[in-house]
Parts: structure tokens; C-alpha cells; sequence
């Protein structure tokens, strides 16, 4: 973990080796000015010397200077160093996120991956600027004040030596029991904010049920399982403070007793009691600082543990050595295949599917909900990988190509149709980055989008605001598949994707398609038989197998489960905008 966390300091390595050298100096300039401090009362004030007294004060000044602008050295490189390496790792986490194929991000949550790049690294920043300033003054401060102790009385010198040990077994066995109820801590975090992320995402669904009140008790039960385990976690931690108080007064306590004993016995002097004093009080705040870093180290190893688990996730999907760099045609092959989301678990999305198509062809996917079709087209683009068989694309192996190569070849329009803020021709260009205006023009009307366009007042220009919410969910659908288009495929996916269009449109878009890309093997999944009847082959799809594949007329005649969707959509009196 802590191998994989430090190589994200990368530029402020710099900042993180001065930031701990202006705190040694610091330290030392501290040290030295109790030391001077003994040497004003006993060579100066109580011999009477002034001069003495003029000269060490004019030492005590500068040293104090000397360890007023060290010590804004440290904090200045500190700040420096810690949110760089914040940065770093928030660029490094989110960086290897984009590598994740699907099964990779179905093992972290949306909630989690918020959580790890915006709770955790700021836990991490904390605790990193803590111990390169504090967790290096801190021991510093210690050692050097007992050395200076040991110097003036070795017997008095046992009494913080003592201390020391006892603060020592209490700090380490208040850390052993608050780490364990942080790390509950921190997953608890991704539950509220999956419940806020969830709340928000679907308001519209919320309030047309009016469910306020039971989205609000399910948040308050997060919140308070979070409040319990926190409050759990300080009150272990509680226990800080008062043990180091009670410490430092019996320092004081038994250093008054004992110092004066030995002054009166002439082997100390009142200078020397004096600097011993001032030497306990800096070792009981190096302690107390010392317990502060072990309260935030506490906090931030179960913070670093679920950063390092992000950036060791390695993707499942990796690319060939010697990856294919061309997709011949839009010819697509499944021999075979067999697919589960969780491998070994027995549970299949898909069985032994054996379909070929021809490059150009336009294939129709129907059946029932959860029969498998977003799995098998999700295998094309190789969103993932089969579990048997093959799947092939162009007649080579998906597995063999350069995944870009792949993926700008085989387009893909979702289910879930996502848009971004920005204009209409940004969202239009992730299909290509240097599109002209001309061809996103061209692109629209084949995805018959230029039609509610040109009615808006800056018609491209016009802004998408976050996740598509200024349009409605026809606009996105027609926006989206104008995106895929922009990138020329081979092979053009269409998952449910024209399902918010009335049945005008949708025939208007199959015709743009037939005459605009005809060498282009289009694969439409639709529960309507209107989008997919005069599709040059229908794929039917029952619990992850093929029950049928052929033409509509072949169709409605020897497959049972078509001819039943067929006759429950015409006798129902059609699609909800055609007459029966």
C-alpha cells in the first residue's frame, strides 16, 4: 500500500524532502533558546552581570527569528508538497478508472469511487502534511529535549523517561482500537452518498411518488449509522487528551518535588530547573502532537487502504501484444459463445450462442426483459470478455484487436442515453473530435435530430445541460445516435435506443440508415416489432439463448415466442402512435 501511495508524489518530492529539513532547523533553534534561557539566570541575573544578560538576549532574539522563519518554510512546503500529492492521486485514480472494463467498475459503486477521490485523498492530504511538518518536529522536539535533559540531570531526566513509556502503551492501544471502527467509517460514507447520489439522480420519480419522507428516513438512517460509528471512534479517542494531561502535571508535579530538593542541596541550580521545566512542557506538546498524528494516522490508513485498492485495480480486459490495427468489414460471428457477469458463479447471461452475420446486414433483437440482448451486443465492442467460445468482428477475434481500433469501429447508442453539459455540436463531436459543422449537419438529419435543432434559438450551439435534463428523452435518443454516426462504423449498435421516438420518426431513421450507410451492419434491439420487421434478419432471444433467427415472415411462422409478441402488439391496436 504504502509503495503504491508514495510513487503518486512524483513533482513534490522536492517540497517533501524541505518541508522535513526546515523542521529539523526549526526544532533545533527551539531546543537551544531554553538552554540560553538558564544561562541568562544563572551567569547574568543572578551574578549580576548585565552585559551577560544583554548578549544571550540578543542569542534568544535571533534564535527566535531563526526559528520563526524556518517554521514558515516547513508549513509553506508542507501545504505545497500535501496537496500535490493529493492532486496526483486523484489524477491517478481517476486515470486508471478510465482503464476499467465494466466488470472492473461493477466491483466498486459510483457512491465508492466519489467517496475514495474526494473523502479519502483529503483524509490522505491531512494526514500527509501532519506527518511530513508535525511528524518530524514532533520526535525531533522529544529527542533533543531529553538529550538537553540528561545534560542538566540525569536523575530528574528519568522522571519524562517514565513519562514516555507509559504515553507510549496508551497511544498505541487508544490507535489498535479506533482503526478498526474507521474503516466501518469510511465504507458507511459510500452508503450516504450512494443514498444522495441515488435521491438525486431520480428526484423526478421521487416527487411523482411523492416518496420525500421515505427517501428521507432511508437518508437519516445512513446519516445515523454514520454519526454512531463516529461517535464511537472520538470516543475512543477521547481518551487522549486527559491521559496526556494527567501526565504533564505529574511531570510537573514530580520535577517541582524533586528540583527543588536538589537546588536545596546545591547539585542544580534555579536556571537549570527553570530550562528543565521548559524542556517538559516542549516534550508533553511533542507528545500531544504525537497523539494527534495517531488519531489521524487512525483515520487515514483505512482512507490510504481504499485509494491503494482503486489504484492496484488492474483492468480484466488488456490488449494483445501485437494488436490487430484494422477492421476489415462488419462481419460479426458469435461460435459458441457463453457469458457471466461473475465467472464461476454458474449463473449465465448467455449460452452457447452461435449466430453469423453478414457485414452490411441489418439484424433485429427482440424477446422478453433480461433475456440477454444488451449482453450479446455489450460482447462486440468488447465491453467484455466471453467466458467460452468467440466472439469475432471483421473475421478476427475481438481479442485481437486494439481496443480503440475496436471501439471506433463498432458504435454503440446505449440504453442509457447520456449526454454532457455543453453545446449540442460538443456532445455531437465525441463521436470525432474535428467534425465540421457540415458533418454534424449530415449526421443529424440521417438521425432525423435536425429537425428539433433547427427550431432552437442557437440551434447547434444551443447548451446541454448535465445528463441531457434541458431535452427530452426522443431529442437524446436522435442526439445520440447522431453521435455514433459521426463515427463512420462498420457496425452500429442500437440497444432500445429509438424507443422514446414516436413510430414516424423511428421509420424515417431506418430509412436515412438503408440509404446513407448501407455497407454499415446495423444490429437494432427493440420491443417493438415496427422497428425491427423489415430488418434483413430477426435475432429472438429466450434466457440467454437463440430460439429463433430468421426473417419476419419465417419468423411469425415457425417461432412461437415471436408470432405471441407479434399478435399481443397488432391486437392491442399497434405501437401507441400507429393505428392497428
Amino acid at each position: 500500500m504504502i509503495k503504491t501511495l508514495s510513487r503518486c508524489i512524483g513533482e513534490s518530492k522536492r517540497d517533501s524532502i524541505l518541508t522535513p529539513v526546515f523542521a529539523a532547523l526549526e526544532v533545533v533553534m527551539e531546543v537551544l533558546i531554553p538552554f540560553v534561557t538558564a544561562a541568562i539566570i544563572d551567569q547574568g541575573i543572578e551574578a549580576g552581570d548585565m552585559n551577560r544578560v544583554v548578549l544571550y538576549g540578543a542569542i534568544m532574539l535571533v534564535l527566535a527569528f531563526l526559528s520563526l522563519f524556518f517554521g514558515v518554510q516547513a508549513g509553506r512546503y508542507a501545504a505545497s508538497a500535501s496537496t500535490g500529492f493529493a492532486c496526483n492521486l486523484r489524477d491517478a485514480m481517476y486515470e486508471n478508472i478510465q482503464t476499467f472494463s465494466f466488470s472492473n467498475i461493477d466491483k466498486f459503486s459510483t457512491a465508492g469511487l466519489i467517496t475514495r477521490m474526494t473523502t479519502d485523498v483529503t483524509n490522505l492530504q491531512n494526514a500527509y502534511q501532519m506527518l511530513l511538518r508535525i511528524a518530524v518536529r514532533a520526535p525531533l522536539m522529544l529527542l533533543f529535549s531529553m538529550a538537553m535533559c540528561f545534560v542538566i540531570n540525569v536523575q530528574l531526566s528519568l522522571i519524562f523517561l517514565a513519562a514516555l513509556v507509559f504515553l507510549g502503551i496508551v497511544l498505541f492501544s487508544i490507535a489498535c482500537r479506533a482503526m478498526p471502527v474507521f474503516d466501518e467509517v469510511f465504507r458507511r460514507y459510500d452508503d450516504l452518498n450512494a443514498s444522495t447520489q441515488e435521491n438525486i439522480s431520480a428526484i423526478r420519480v421521487v416527487k411523482a411518488f411523492v416518496r420525500e419522507n421515505y427517501e428521507d428516513k432511508k437518508f437519516s438512517r445512513a446519516a445515523e449509522q454514520l454519526y454512531r460509528l463516529f461517535v464511537k471512534a472520538e470516543s475512543i479517542l477521547a481518551f487522549n487528551n486527559p491521559v496526556m494531561m494527567l501526565t504533564v502535571y505529574a511531570c510537573i508535579i514530580a520535577l517541582s518535588w524533586f528540583g527543588a530538593h536538589n537546588i536545596v542541596a546545591g547539585t542544580l541550580t534555579t536556571g537549570n530547573l527553570t530550562s528543565l521545566f521548559s524542556y517538559v512542557i516542549s516534550m508533553m506538546m511533542s507528545l500531544m502532537m504525537l497523539s494527534m498524528i495517531f488519531v489521524m494516522i487512525s483515520m487515514s490508513v483505512a482512507s490510504a487502504r481504499r485509494i491503494a485498492e482503486v489504484l492496484n485495480e488492474t483492468a480484466d480486459l488488456s490488449e494483445p501484444q501485437q494488436a490487430v490495427q484494422e477492421v476489415a468489414d462488419g462481419s460479426i460471428d458469435f461460435n459458441h459463445v457463453s457469458f457471466s457477469y461473475r465467472k464461476g458463479s454458474g449463473e449465465d447471461a448467455l449460452r452457447d450462442i452461435d449466430v453469423h452475420i453478414r457485414s452490411g446486414e441489418t439484424i433485429g433483437i427482440i424477446g422478453g426483459t433480461g433475456c440477454g440482448k444488451s449482453s450479446f451486443v455489450s460482447l462486440i465492442s468488447r465491453l467484455y470478455d466471453v467466458t467460452e467460445g468467440a466472439v469475432l468482428v471483421g473475421g478476427r477475434d475481438v481479442r485481437e484487436y486494439d481496443m480503440e481500433v475496436l471501439r471506433n469501429q463498432v458504435s454503440v447508442v446505449l440504453q442509457k442515453n447520456v449526454l454532457f453539459s455543453g453545446t449540442i455540436l460538443d456532445n455531437l463531436r465525441w463521436g470525432k473530435e474535428d467534425a465540421t459543422l457540415e458533418e454534424c449537419r449530415r449526421v443529424c438529419a440521417q438521425a432525423c435530430a435536425d429537425e428539433f435543432i433547427e427550431r432552437m434559438p442557437k440551434q447547434y450551439d444551443t447548451w446541454i445541460e448535465q445528463g441531457g435534463s434541458n431535452v427530452s428523452g426522443g431529442q437524446r435518443q436522435r442526439l445520440c445516435i447522431a453521435r455514433a454516426l459521426l463515427k463512420k462504423p462498420k457496425v452500429l449498435i442500437l440497444d432500445d435506443s429509438t424507443s422514446a421516438v414516436d413510430t414516424a420518426t423511428d421509420a424515417k431513421i431506418r430509412k436515412a440508415f438503408a440509404e446513407e450507410i448501407p455497407d454499415t451492419t446495423k444490429l437494432i434491439i427493440s420491443q417493438r416489432i415496427s422497428s425491427i420487421e423489415h430488418a434483413d434478419r430477426i435475432l429472438v432471444l429466450e434466457d440467454g439463448r437463440v430460439d429463433g433467427f430468421d426473417t419476419h415472415e419465417n419468423l411469425l411462422r415457425t417461432n412461437r415466442i415471436y408470432r405471441e409478441i407479434y399478435q399481443a402488439q397488432m391486437q392491442g391496436g399497434g405501437d401507441f402512435d400507429q393505428p392497428a
